[in-house]
Formats: C-alpha cells, sequence, structure tokens
C-alpha cells in the first residue's frame, strides 16, 4: 500500500511539473511572439478597420475552431464577421462572399489542402487575403496580400504533434488585432452593451432608466418637502404601486430629500406621537444619493452595496426625480 502511495505522490508531481512546462512554454512562446510582431500588424489591422464587407475567418481542424473564437470576438466588438469552413465554401458557400470581404485564414503550416484549393478561387475572385501563419515559404504566407507570421514554435504537446502552442498563440494574436481594431473604430461601452443585450455582462451594461420600477408620470412617488408627513403621504398614495420611499423636491422641482418607510418607523419607535403633523422638510434625509439618467446599471450596483441603501432615485441633469431604483430591481433582473 505504502508503494502505491507513493507512486501516486510521484505520478501528480509529474503532472504538476508537465502541466507548469506546457503553461511556461506557451507564455514564452506568447512573449516571443509579441517582441517579433512588425509593421504588418499595423497594416492588417488597417485593413481590416477599413473593410467595407464583412471579415471572413477560415480554417480546417483546430486552427478552424480558433478562426471561430476570433470572428465571435470582432463580431462582438463592432466589425461585421463570420466563419466559413473551408470544405463548405469548396461545396457552394463560397457564394456568401464578396469582393468588398477581407478573408482572414489561418494555418500554422500553410499547406492544408483545402485551403490551399480555397485560396485559389477567393484569389481569383479579388478578395484581399490576410494570412496567420508560421512560414513565409508557406503556400498560404504567398499567395495572400499580407501574412502575419508566427515564426517556429514548439507545440507543447509532449509528442510534439498536437496544436497546443500554436494555436494559442493564433488565438492571441486574433485577440491583439481585435481589440486594435475596436480601438480604431473608438467603440465603447454604449456600443458594447447594444451587442451583449444578454447575460451578466449586457444586465450590468444596461440602464438604470430600463430597470428602475417607478418612472415620474406613472407611478413615481415625489411630493413637495413644505409638506407635514401625513400631506406627503395623502399626495401619493393614490398611486397604484407602493413604494419604500417619498422623494421629496423643493418649489424649483429640484431633489431635495427621501424619506423613507424605514425613516417613519424609527420616529414611531421614538414615540414621536405628532410625527405625521411635522414637516417632512425637517425628518426627511437630505441631499440622499441619487444616480443620473442614463448611467449603467453597474454603478447603481454599486452605490447600492457601498451606501448600504435600499431606494435611489434617478435624477435628469436639472436634478429633478424622472424615477426611482429599488435594489430589488437589480435582483429581480439578475444585476446582483
Amino acid at each position: 500500500m505504502e508503494a502505491q502511495d507513493k507512486q501516486v505522490v510521484s505520478d501528480e508531481k509529474s503532472a504538476l511539473a508537465l502541466g507548469r512546462a506546457v503553461l511556461a512554454g506557451e507564455a514564452e512562446a506568447l512573449a516571443n511572439l509579441a517582441e517579433q510582431l512588425g509593421e504588418e500588424f499595423d497594416r492588417a489591422a488597417q485593413m481590416v478597420h477599413d473593410c467595407q464587407g464583412a471579415v471572413i475567418l477560415s480554417g480546417m481542424g483546430k486552427a478552424g475552431i480558433i478562426a471561430q473564437k476570433i470572428s465571435a470576438t470582432l463580431a462582438s466588438t463592432g466589425t461585421l464577421s463570420y466563419y466559413l469552413h473551408p470544405a463548405d465554401a469548396l461545396h457552394g458557400d463560397l457564394g456568401r462572399v464578396q469582393k468588398s470581404d477581407i478573408m482572414l485564414i489561418l494555418s500554422f503550416g500553410g499547406e492544408t489542402e483545402e485551403i490551399n484549393r480555397l485560396l485559389k478561387i477567393v484569389g481569383q475572385m479579388g478578395v484581399k487575403i490576410i494570412a496567420i501563419t508560421a512560414r513565409e515559404s508557406s503556400t498560404l504566407a504567398r499567395k495572400a496580400d499580407l501574412a502575419l507570421l508566427l515564426g517556429e514554435i514548439a507545440e507543447a504537446c509532449p509528442l510534439g504533434l498536437a496544436p497546443t502552442t500554436s494555436t494559442t498563440c493564433m488565438l492571441a494574436l486574433g485577440d491583439a488585432l481585435a481589440m486594435t481594431v475596436m480601438k480604431m473604430r473608438k467603440f465603447g461601452e454604449q456600443d458594447y452593451a447594444v451587442f451583449h443585450p444578454g447575460g451578466s455582462l449586457g444586465r450590468r451594461l444596461s440602464k438604470v432608466d430600463e430597470l428602475m420600477s417607478f418612472h415620474r408620470g406613472r407611478n413615481l412617488p415625489v411630493a413637495q418637502d413644505d409638506l407635514t408627513v401625513r400631506q406627503a403621504l395623502a399626495q401619493v398614495s393614490h398611486l397604484s404601486k407602493r413604494s419604500g420611499a417619498i422623494l421629496l423636491v423643493d418649489k424649483a422641482g429640484k431633489l431635495s430629500g427621501i424619506f423613507t418607510d424605514a425613516d417613519l418607523r424609527r420616529l414611531l419607535e421614538k414615540g414621536i406621537e405628532s410625527v405625521l403633523d411635522e414637516p417632512i422638510g425637517t425628518v426627511m434625509t437630505r441631499n440622499p444619493k441619487r444616480i443620473r439618467s442614463g448611467t449603467q446599471s453597474w454603478e447603481a450596483a454599486r452605490i447600492f452595496e457601498e451606501y448600504r441603501v435600499d431606494e435611489l432615485p434617478v435624477v435628469n441633469e436639472a436634478d429633478e426625480p424622472v424615477g426611482l431604483m429599488d435594489v430589488q430591481d437589480l435582483v429581480t433582473h439578475k444585476v446582483i
């Protein structure tokens, strides 16, 4: 039994050492790639940015899988892009390709049969080609209008056969190209939110106006700050949807305070019997935390968490209340 335990420990150490070696090898290859990147990258980025059609990614096998991911990254950051399988392209799908498009083709060796056949036809169509490949002497690099060269790369596979380090470098180079073009397009958070309406990212980038439960002109509990507590409560009692707070405004209509159910409860617990006849301006919370209309919901989440409040007024540029967020709005929409 002790011998078996020692063997397990030995195997675990070997596995750990191999895992570290793979990561270190791939990290070194990426560092070398970054160091050797030249002006061809500038030209490639400009070509993609100026493309009047779509940026079509293509590749076989593992390189094809990487091409699909790069295409998805381009599409999600403002560049029209899709993936075209080389075999499908040769069986009718070339009809999707237009002269205004650019093809970004991935092949480490640059001699894949399907890719070479595709190159010939695409070249005859007059479509510009950017290659990501290892050697300048390869067919893919020679037939392309521009080649981004990876250089000689040793695969992390113990056999030196399975695409590992080479595909990591392809992916990283594709990310670098996509992020550079994204920056050139001045693609910002608002644009990103449009392309990512679903999922946690999309929810965090949504506007507070889309999530808040209470809106001006519909169900927003607003009262003048010169009323008594009783009068203010009566002024919002007709609203069909109940809120845990009343927003108080001055004579100019600007937000001056907030009065919550918790505020009322604390006053009652103190035994202030005449609380309902107190001027609400003397018992409200003055200058409450607020958020500007059009702000993204992640900022509202930050305020709720940092200041431990349950209600957050939403104001316009004139500091007039246009809505009210409840912390449950963020829970309901899964922002938090």
